[in-house]
């Protein structure tokens, strides 16, 4: 056979070429970010009951101009400058409009990476409000087999405040480090032999206090959703469904992948819509509120998103020079501007951002070639701020 499939034709590659060994390299990962589950094992979450949505054209605002570091560009430039693949924006509740990138039909999951932290700190706060769920309790409280781990003398407040002193690295592109076992231990890279409770009970904690710096350990947030689990007695999927998904009246289905045991990678396994993503966020900004419906408590909304977390924590870690004046809690970014804009972001260009006083919320979902890219996060941040000003 000579000729290529529809697949070749549309992506330049065949699907067999698509492994776990790098499907988050280019150009596999225009595929792969919408379609991990036929790479890693995964729990799929139903949408709400309702009619099929259809595309709605930003128009006129794709040609307008935003002024970057390095000059103005149209706002189709950027997005294609920064690989996106999916884009939806709301502003006062209601749809403005979706961009979808050739290869991303509009509907289509996409991988939101380290978003699914702050998703899955939602379902901490809901927990929390139910009153099963405590945030300031030892990690010990509810996983006993932690002590001797770097998490056998911290607290929940830590975990979800990446305050733990954790002996660890985020070494996304070496194929020696704990990083590297971590992904195994997930199903995200081949050869795993270990569980991801597993793992996570090896790591080892640093000299200095807990509580004191902020440490982007993704590990924390796999820990998180063990704690939900172990404080609700139901599993992170079922969770989803009826805490979240379903009274969110998401139209879409989404998904989370999940290691060999079945535990949720609620550290950044979880693919949606850009649509429902930023349904997410409205909730947010709606001081947790849906359909009429108090999902999560106001109070843990506020404290969230304007005025929790510690200022002097997040001086001391690495992602300052992002947002000079944010904080961070529950997963969540405080950007630190006048708008009170506050944000969850992931890998390859994965971000939801809301603006509290535009009233605007923007899902943008990216293939970008490199997990972190610093000098474009910063002209992504002021793209946002910029967009949520002209729609």
């Amino acid at each position: 056979m000579t000729g290529k499939t529809a697949f070749e034709t549309k992506y330049g590659f065949a699907r067999k070429d698509v492994r776990l060994d790098n499907w988050r390299l280019r150009p596999f990962s225009q595929w792969s970010f919408q379609n991990v589950g036929e790479l890693v094992p995964s729990v799929h979450v139903a949408p709400a009951p309702g009619g099929e949505e259809q595309a709605r054209s930003l128009g006129s605002l794709l040609g307008e101009k935003v002024s970057l570091a390095g000059g103005a560009e149209t706002v189709e430039a950027f997005l294609k400058r920064s690989d996106t693949d999916g884009l939806a924006i709301m502003k006062g509740g209601r749809l403005v409009g979706d961009w979808s990138a050739p290869h991303m039909p509009f509907g289509r999951r996409h991988i939101i990476f380290s978003i699914s932290k702050s998703v899955t700190a939602v379902l901490a706060g809901i927990l929390e409000g139910e009153g099963v769920f405590d945030a300031e309790a030892p990690v010990t409280e509810y996983i006993s087999e932690a002590k001797g781990s770097a998490y056998g003398d911290a607290s929940v407040r830590n975990v979800l405040d990446m305050t733990v002193s954790l002996d660890f690295e985020e070494a996304y592109l070496d194929p020696e480090s704990a990083f590297a076992r971590y992904r195994r231990a997930t199903l995200w890279n081949p050869g795993g032999a270990e569980s991801l409770a597993a793992f996570l009970l090896t790591l080892q904690r640093l000299a200095e206090p807990h509580g004191q710096t902020y440490r982007y350990r993704s590990p924390n947030s796999d820990m998180l959703g063990i704690l939900v689990e172990r404080a609700s007695g139901k599993r992170v999927g079922d969770l989803l469904a009826e805490k979240l998904w379903l009274p969110l009246g998401a139209a879409r289905e989404m998904s989370v992948t999940v290691d060999m045991e079945g535990t949720a990678r609620t550290a950044g396994g979880m693919s949606m819509t850009p649509r429902d993503l930023a349904r997410i966020g409205e909730m947010m900004h709606q001081g947790g509120t849906a359909n009429g419906r108090q999902i999560v408590p106001e109070a843990w909304v506020r404290d969230t998103v304007a005025t929790g977390g510690s200022y002097e924590a997040w001086q001391r870690g690495t992602m300052a020079f992002l947002f000079p004046k944010g904080r961070y809690r529950n997963k969540w970014y405080q950007m630190g501007t006048t708008s009170g804009a506050f944000c969850g972001i992931g890998i390859h260009g994965q971000w939801l951002y809301v603006n509290p006083k535009t009233e605007v919320v923007i899902a943008k979902m990216s293939s970008q070639p490199e997990p972190v890219d610093d000098q474009l996060d910063v002209d992504i941040v002021a793209f946002l701020e910029a967009l949520s000003g002209m729609v």
